[in-house]
Parts: structure tokens; C-alpha cells; sequence
């Protein structure tokens, strides 16, 4: 048995690969599915479930693409949402063989409705990791606030009882010398005060982690829950539309990102499409020379962060300039946030003295 965790610095988010006898699982993966398939076809193994945890608003799930291309079965958690593809909803409780282990998926609602846990049991039986996603984290629980929307009735106190539980009567009787793996670390907008580790044993969780202490009545840990929340970037809910409808291939949005545009198209294009130029390069750069009412945000930077504040609809058109040679990356960094309509870049970049095409003289 393997557990790779796949950790996204920029997203800060953990993604899984599970690997028993000749299959594979993968649990929370990225919109760019190669990486888990060049794994698996490196180990000689068939990837045969990808399970989710919920329903992600801070990134879209590459689990569409990597279903189309390699056969696997989606798994999520107990829901009545309207899935626009192919999906096992599975029960409370049940359990899935990869290889000679097992994988039980264990009902945690509370940071969403549908959000679930996945108890890793090896060939023995023995319940060795949980994969928790944003229900626990490391130092933190998962913000109870972004499922709000889904009824009228539907509140962040609410939701935060329901994790209450979720954690008392789920979690915590589980045996502390399990592995705890969640979907985010530090630097995620998904919750308040996480920890710079990526896993550690549930043991340990339950003496430093507020949420799982036993001491806390369930109106205490609301309160402490729902306390501070910051208000969230404003592609959260786009992005979790998606991740319940699909969304188009992320090769082809990389390839309709990355056309290179010459500055007479370049111009075209920001004149009659009503395209967002977005200039990704480091602001200094920007300050020497930039084209006019263009945004910069730096791809070094909090970037999903900021452009999910400067640019609040993810089907706005984008133009792109970027360093040379990291136009793929931004294409790239943009879709996995939701952000699918680049539409071109500025060829050779954007160099002082160098663009001069009518009122664009710098």
C-alpha cells in the first residue's frame, strides 16, 4: 500500500493518491489530471475511484477530466445536488476495495451539506488514515459559513451544530493513532487558523486542535466556529457550480488561453471583446510599463486570492501578458480557480520602449 500526498503551494491543497495491489485511488484532485495519471501508468496500476469530499468552492476538481480519461468511478458523499455527469452518490457507511484495503466513507456534514471523511483501512483491517477534507483540518475545522445558499433556512449556526456533531460522534471515536490527511493547509481561505503541517495523528489533534475539544459544549464550539469569519473570494460559489455541472476540458482551455497574440491582435482584442488585461508579471515591472487600464496581479502573489477580488465573474474574458515562457502557468492557475476564458497573450511579453501601436506608447 502507497499514500502520496500531492500538496498545491499556491492553493495550499492536498490531493491523494492511493495505491493498493494493481489499483489506484485518488481523492480531491486538481483540474490538471497528467500528474495522477503519469503516476499511475509509471506504478503499472489502473486508477479505479476518485473519491471527493465535497464539493470544492476554493478550486475546481479535476475529477470530470480524470474520469473521462481513465474510466474511474466519482464518488461523493450523500447529496441531492443535480450532478451534470456521471457520479455514484454513496451512503453513509460504505465501503469501496481498492486492491487488498478498503476505503469507508464516513458522512460529515457541517462545512457543506454533502461533505464526507474517508477511513483507510489496510489489509488487516486495521483503520490506519482518514482523509478528512475541509471537515478537519490541521489546527482548524472547515468555515461552515459557504454552504449558506443552498436554502433560505440554511445558517453558518447551523451548519456549525451539524459539525458539532459531525466531529463528536464521527471523529473523535476513532482511534488516535490514525493518520489525519486534509484537503488544506495554512494559507487556505476555507478556514480561520490552520496549521503549516499537512497531516498528523488524530491523537495529537485532539489535545491542540480547539475544535475536537471534548470540554467545549456545542454552543461554545458554534461560537468559536463562526467567530472572525472573513468574507470569502467571490468565485467560491462559481467554482462549486462547476464542480456540480462539469466544465470544459482543461486542455482546451489551455489551449485557447495561450494563443499568441502580436501587438496589433493583442490590441484588437482588448478594443472589441471587452476583455480584463491582466498583466501577471511582478509589480515593479508593471510600474516601468504597462498598458493602459490593464490589472496587475502578480502570479507570485496571493493570486486565485486577488483575482477572485479584482475579477468577481469567472467567465470574463481574459487577455493575458505575462513573463515569457509562464503563459501556460497563468492559463493554467487561472482555470484551476474557474477562471476559463484567457483568450490570448501578448506575444514576447512587455518590455519598456517596446509596444507602440497607437494611444499604447510607453
Amino acid at each position: 500500500m502507497k499514500i502520496e500526498q500531492i500538496y498545491t503551494g499556491c492553493l495550499a491543497q492536498g490531493a491523494y493518491y492511493i495505491v493498493s495491489g494493481n489499483e489506484a485511488a485518488i481523492i480531491d484532485p486538481l483540474r490538471e489530471v497528467s500528474p495522477y495519471i503519469n503516476r499511475a501508468n509509471k506504478d503499472g496500476v489502473t486508477i479505479k475511484y476518485i473519491f471527493e469530499t465535497h464539493f470544492h468552492a476554493d478550486f475546481v476538481s479535476g475529477h470530470v477530466d480524470l474520469a473521462a480519461q481513465t474510466g474511474a468511478q466519482i464518488v461523493f458523499g450523500p447529496t441531492d445536488a443535480a450532478i451534470g455527469y456521471d457520479a455514484l452518490i454513496a451512503k453513509d457507511g460504505q465501503v469501496f476495495e481498492i486492491g487488498t484495503i478498503k476505503i469507508k466513507l464516513i458522512h460529515t456534514p457541517g462545512h457543506t451539506l454533502e461533505s464526507s471523511c474517508y477511513l483507510l483501512l489496510d489489509e488487516n483491517g486495521t483503520e490506519k488514515a482518514l482523509f478528512t477534507g475541509d471537515t478537519l483540518f490541521i489546527g482548524d475545522v472547515g468555515r461552515p459559513d459557504l454552504a449558506q445558499k443552498v436554502s433560505d433556512d440554511l445558517t453558518k449556526e447551523k451548519l456549525a451544530g451539524m459539525l458539532f456533531e459531525s466531529l463528536r460522534n464521527k471523529i473523535a471515536p476513532l482511534p488516535d493513532d490514525i493518520i489525519v490527511y486534509p484537503a488544506h493547509g495554512a494559507g487556505s481561505a476555507c478556514g480561520k487558523n490552520m496549521s503549516k503541517e499537512t497531516s498528523d495523528t488524530l491523537g495529537h489533534q485532539k489535545i491542540t486542535n480547539y475544535a475536537l475539544n471534548m470540554a467545549l459544549s456545542q454552543k461554545e464550539f458554534v461560537e468559536q466556529v463562526t467567530d472572525g469569519l472573513t468574507a470569502p473570494p467571490q468565485y467560491f460559489p462559481q467554482n462549486v457550480q462547476m464542480n456540480i455541472e462539469g466544465y470544459d476540458n482543461i486542455t482546451e482551455v489551455i489551449e485557447r488561453g495561450t494563443q499568441a497574440l502580436s501587438p496589433e491582435a493583442f490590441e484588437e482584442a482588448a478594443n472589441h471583446t471587452g476583455a480584463v488585461i491582466l498583466d501577471t508579471r511582478k509589480a515593479d515591472e508593471f510600474s516601468k510599463a504597462f498598458v493602459p487600464n490593464s490589472i496587475n496581479i502578480g502570479i507570485d502573489g496571493s493570486f486565485a486570492v486577488w483575482v477572485g477580488t479584482l475579477i468577481p465573474d469567472v467567465k470574463q474574458e481574459l487577455l493575458i501578458i505575462a513573463e515569457d515562457g509562464r503563459e501556460e502557468e497563468v492559463v493554467t492557475r487561472l482555470a484551476r480557480v474557474g477562471y476559463d476564458y484567457s483568450i490570448g497573450y501578448l506575444k514576447g511579453g512587455l518590455k519598456p520602449g517596446r509596444l507602440r501601436v497607437k494611444s499604447w506608447t510607453i
